[in-house]
């Protein structure tokens, strides 16, 4: 497939990777979505009949899950049918896809990828992807929604260490620079892990754990599904540590899942208030 080159009849848009991508202007779009949270963004922002194709991981809204073609998970994609559904353009992520795969596609189709690491880029985000498909004023009514909603967010008092899983076989915990540890510190936790430099998600030890001394243990519903048993397994290594399992999505999905998040981190800092 031959790339646009910028013309009269299309327009040049740059992403948040700096990168820049050539779309024909007046079309109606075929979307493919390859995260999750930026895939119910879209259909928040009115483009659900534009979406052609979704992740396996995209559950959310549940309509969309049911009805739209998969083409694989963030990071196994599946060429073939990507290149059968023959999408005008793809939503990708830094983060949740990988670079070699985003590469090969960026070959044959415009590829527009967001970098989140806090409120202020989720912004940018939206408000780009609402350029692309002109979707302003719906953009712009999820952006006051949620600048709306942060403002009623009361941080945990007083601030308390903690250690938020993702994994386990090998332990996974969220470390610096992660939009899920600028979460934490806006509700007034400690991460333990922020200064650590060997990644940004370091896998850990059960030796090493132990070593630390966290006062709170946050044990996410996604990427791996933490339950109730494992909280027993994590109170032998901390026995006097709060340890709650919370849903991973308030604390990692950004786009228009940033509406809701304020009232599930009211109610959850008051339980451990309590």
């Amino acid at each position: 497939m031959t790339l646009l080159k910028p013309s009269n009849n299309t327009t040049i848009y740059t992403d948040m990777m700096g990168r820049t991508i050539v779309l024909p202007r007046h079309i109606n779009h075929r979307i493919i979505s390859l995260v999750p949270s930026q895939t119910e963004l879209l259909v928040d922002l009115g483009l659900a009949d534009n979406l052609v194709g979704i992740t396996k991981f995209c559950v959310h809204p549940n309509h969309i899950y049911k009805s739209k073609p998969r083409v694989g998970g963030t990071k196994q994609l599946d060429f073939e049918k990507i290149k059968a559904l023959k999408p005008s353009i793809i939503i990708a992520n830094k983060e949740e896809n990988e670079k070699s795969q985003i590469e090969a596609l960026s070959q044959e189709f415009p590829v527009w990828i967001s970098d989140i690491y806090n409120l202020a880029d989720n912004e940018e985000m939206i408000l780009l992807l609402s350029k692309l498909f002109n979707k302003t004023e719906q953009a712009q009514q999820i952006i006051n929604t949620i600048t709306s909603e942060f403002k009623s967010l009361t941080p945990y008092v007083p601030p308390k260490k903690v250690l938020y899983f993702i994994w386990r076989k090998p332990y996974m915990l969220a470390g610096n620079n992660t939009f899920i540890n600028y979460v934490l510190e806006l509700l007034g936790f400690e991460n333990l892990l922020k200064n650590n430099t060997e990644s940004r998600y370091p896998t850990v030890t059960a030796e090493m754990l132990a070593k630390l001394q966290p006062e709170m243990v946050l044990l996410s519903s996604e990427p791996y599904p933490f339950k109730q048993k494992h909280i027993d397994e994590f109170q032998n290594i901390w026995p006097s540590a709060n340890i709650k399992l919370v849903d991973g999505e308030m604390f990692s999905w950004y786009g228009s899942r940033l509406m809701q998040a304020p009232a599930y981190f009211n109610s959850l800092t008051n339980k451990l208030n309590r």
